[in-house]
């Protein structure tokens, strides 16, 4: 059943539509040219075992925050699963890994990880989404935002692969209306995904979610009609990157000693912001993203009146009267995340995104 799935898919690819050009704004990104330990910046390292004893689906692993779980180095993150005896929360297991969340949420955008995948019968390397507002204890927006149980929430799976099926990658969606062995899913045979890097890729409107591997799409969810059961994709979701060992659907066999998937960039992208009147003139921000230090030169002398920086939740942090203003802000202490430059004068507006990295 499952081989003639894929063979509908791979003849069906072309019939699916072209990209959205508009996700042309890089809004988050790690490019992991650091050493060592991860960015805990823009990185939370989920170890609590939420039902106190295992993780779902009868996971055989604990995830940890130690360096040989997860590291960057050479512009690489590796997440890597070991086969080693590790007691934590009062409970033994013979298997590490890692849980990464992202400490940046979003509605609507492209997600573009590029990734060489772990081998092996038992892995299981995901790279997917959670609603901000799941009540999953432990996890980075629990505490500020958990309101919604799983799948309530809403999940987004970008890439899947098991190790016992080499090569062959799923895509998926649990909600309300379908979840844990869902109806959601769309499937494609990739080459050599644990010694290639393959783009994984998800693109995300109020309509529908695209999946697709090096720029094939394979698989897009557009429930007709939408409601609350099968859609609760209009609020933040933020991103997870993991390596499973086991489920509760197919057994280990006999696992080596490690293995790792290899992320060599993550990068979101949504379109810009402006504002409904361009009689403002057009602001060169430069660099955007920005590290520490960051640039504003407008193209002519126009001078607005006001200008406000806010936070991506809504949260006002500074008032700016001229250009002056916006070059002299201390910058480098905001944190990582993005931000929305709103200026204006008497007859026009305008929103610039701004991003620090």
């Amino acid at each position: 059943m499952r081989l003639v799935f894929q063979i509908f898919i791979l003849i069906n690819i072309t019939t699916f539509g072209q990209f959205n050009s508009n996700f042309n704004t890089l809004v988050w990104a790690d490019e992991f040219s650091g050493n060592g330990m991860i960015d805990t910046s823009k990185w939370h390292h989920q170890t609590l075992l939420p039902n106190g004893s295992s993780w779902w689906n009868g996971e055989q692993q604990h995830y940890t925050n130690s360096i040989t779980n997860s590291y960057q180095n050479n512009g690489l993150l590796s997440i890597v699963a070991r086969k080693e005896v590790f007691t934590d929360q009062g409970v033994t297991k013979n298997y590490t890994s890692a849980r990464l969340n992202s400490k940046f949420a979003f509605t609507y955008g492209r997600v573009e990880v590029r990734a060489k995948l772990p081998s092996g019968a038992g892995t299981w390397p995901a790279i997917w989404t959670l609603g901000k507002n799941i009540t999953e204890n432990g996890g980075y927006w629990y505490s500020s935002h958990g309101t919604t149980n799983w799948p309530a929430c809403g999940e987004i799976d970008i890439m899947e692969h098991w190790g016992h099926n080499p090569n062959y990658i799923q895509s998926a969606l649990h909600n309300t209306f379908s979840s844990g062995n869902t109806i959601n899913h769309g499937g494609i045979m990739a080459t050599d995904v644990a010694n290639n890097f393959h783009l994984y890729a998800m693109e995300w409107t109020a309509d529908e979610i695209k999946f697709s591997v090096d720029s094939v799409v394979f698989y897009v969810y557009n429930p007709q009609p939408k409601n609350i059961a099968n859609w609760p994709y209009d609020q933040d979701q933020y991103l997870l990157l993991n390596i499973a060992m086991g489920s509760s659907w197919f057994s280990i066999d006999p696992f080596f000693s490690s293995s790792k998937m290899e992320i060599d960039y993550v990068r979101i992208y949504q379109e810009p912001i402006t504002g409904i009147n361009e009689n403002i003139n057009q602001l060169s921000i430069f660099p955007n993203p920005y590290r520490n230090n960051i640039h504003f030169i407008f193209n002519s002398k126009y001078s607005f009146q006001s200008g406000k920086l806010i936070s991506i939740l809504g949260e006002h942090i500074a008032n700016f009267n001229s250009i002056r203003d916006l070059n002299n802000f201390s910058w480098s202490s905001l944190n990582t995340g993005h931000y929305f430059l709103n200026l204006e004068n008497s007859i026009s507006y305008r929103t610039y995104k701004i991003v620090k990295l």
